[in-house]
């Protein structure tokens, strides 16, 4: 059975886009995991919700927010 195409458009739903989100975060993250297991790269990923929360991963002993804390707070996320 193939899956259809999904078209690329904000979802208007607001309850639908939260579910959808974490979804693919959670998602996203489990690859960046099995991406930095399988080649023995070391791997980070940063997220930001739309309210402004971030989730991180790093595949080492790398703190994320530390080391970017200066550029993160640049970010303006309409907080």
């Amino acid at each position: 059975m193939v899956r259809g195409k999904i078209q690329m458009r904000r979802i208007e739903n607001a309850t639908s886009r939260q579910v959808t989100f974490s979804k693919r975060r959670n998602g996203l993250l489990k690859k960046a995991y099995e991406l930095s297991v399988l080649c023995d790269a070391e791997v980070a990923v940063i997220i930001f919700s739309q309210k402004g929360r971030l989730y991180e991963f790093s595949s080492t002993e790398f703190y994320i927010y530390e080391t970017f804390s200066d550029l993160l707070i640049s970010f303006d996320f309409g907080t």
